[in-house]
């Protein structure tokens, strides 16, 4: 394939590199659960959930350090911090019910050996329906679709509660498939993605990337599969060169909000572009017949987008994580954005109308339009769409973020 660049991008952008902290200040008074709701905090603090590790890719889970996890008998005398299931399905006016025929697999590294019983706690909590190895609901592989043996741990514990939990709040009737990868190399999960594929996946979500590169073409075929949506979170770091697998073509790209209780407009909520989700211009895949924004000759991301920002985080339970980490955590990232609108696509039935993102650019006025916030972490677009949120479409949230399932 042609490689595709940008002018304005490599003549300067890459020596223009914005030292813009994405988080900073300290721990206020407040209740976490107050905290996680209210207005996105200047004084977030955060760690990312996944180490950058050469040679392979990095989840893109975020972890709140300022409000204190719940655990023990806090936990249940307390109600968990972030938004919970309603929360979401208020903000995005989505439908209680729908999807039970859909399966929707995530693809993670490394095992999460608490995974299913983490589940269990956040479904119960919040009122869902169980869903378990045992009802037929829950299931978990490794790489060649096997029940065992399963990969050693990755240190993506967190990463995979987030999944799963995002799924279930989307919708709590879809059945789950966890694909755990042997490690985060290109090739365990590109051979991850084709098995969750043959084994029936509606959607499959993924919460992972790096910097795209030649050696990326390679993998691009483990992405396409006809009739299965595969969504993909575009990064951490604000507006980048490019992050593989979201630049693919075939795939649907999320990116990132804030996300706000707003009792003073009609929906209730309001949104903004968070400064760190990720959107870029491919300089390796080309732009796709139906995507039209001029300031990216190659396939731009993102296409769609959901809440990310770990300042309007979302309520996850995990016990893999290390003991300082607890049991109720605020975790963020656009790793949160991917499951979410991959079970947004399960619920709504028709999995097959995404073998892209084409969709959404033909009925994009039945989103949110998120029409402010940019996200100028560590590289400059210039100001245009590339990095700013503006009426219509731009990269940071695409032509915007769910508004029920009639875009679906």
């Amino acid at each position: 394939m042609r490689r595709v660049t940008r002018t304005a991008l490599l003549a300067g952008a890459l020596a223009a590199i914005v030292s813009v902290p994405l988080v900073a200040g300290t721990v206020t008074a407040a209740s976490a659960s107050d905290v996680a709701k209210a207005a996105p905090a200047a004084s977030a603090k955060v760690r990312d959930v996944c180490a950058k590790r050469p040679g392979r890719a990095r989840c893109y889970a975020q972890v709140r350090t300022d409000i204190r996890p719940l655990t023990g008998v806090r936990a249940k005398a307390e109600p968990p911090p972030g938004y919970g299931p309603a929360d979401l399905q208020a903000a995005y006016a989505l439908p209680r019910t729908g999807g039970a025929a859909s399966t929707i697999a995530i693809v993670d590294a490394g095992d999460g050996a608490n995974a299913e019983a983490d589940l269990a706690v956040y479904r119960q909590t919040y009122g869902l329906p169980p869903c378990t190895t045992a009802n037929g609901c829950f299931r978990k592989v490794n790489q060649h679709g096997q029940a065992a043996p399963l990969p050693q741990d990755q240190g993506w514990g967190v990463e995979i509660a987030l999944d799963l939990d995002m799924v279930s709040a989307a919708c709590p009737a879809c059945k789950i498939l966890l694909v755990e990868a042997d490690e985060a190399f290109s090739k365990d999960l590109a051979e991850s993605e084709n098995t969750a594929a043959t084994l029936g996946a509606a959607a499959i979500s993924n919460s992972w990337g790096g910097l795209e590169g030649p050696d990326d073409l390679n993998w691009a075929s483990a992405f396409a599969h006809p009739g299965v949506a595969i969504t993909v979170s575009t990064g951490d770091a604000g507006y980048t060169t490019g992050d593989f697998p979201s630049s693919l073509p075939s795939v649907i790209a999320v990116g990132g909000t804030a996300l706000t209780k707003d009792p003073g407009n009609a929906r209730g909520w309001s949104e903004k572009a968070w400064n760190g989700g990720g959107s870029s211009c491919s300089a390796w895949f080309a732009k796709p017949a139906w995507q039209h924004d001029k300031n990216c000759p190659g396939r731009t991301s993102s296409d769609i987008s959901a809440v990310a920002d770990p300042a309007t985080g979302l309520a996850v339970y995990n016990t893999d994580s290390t003991p300082d980490d607890g049991h109720w955590l605020v975790v963020g990232g656009t790793s949160a954005s991917s499951p979410f609108i991959a079970g947004i696509v399960g619920l709504s039935g028709h999995p097959e109308r995404f073998g892209d993102a084409s969709r959404f650019y033909r009925h994009h006025d039945k989103l949110n339009d998120v029409v402010t916030g940019s996200n100028v972490a560590f590289m400059d677009c210039g100001g245009d769409d590339l990095c700013t949120a503006g009426p219509g479409y731009d990269a940071p949230t695409g032509w915007g973020t769910p508004n029920g399932i009639g875009n679906f």
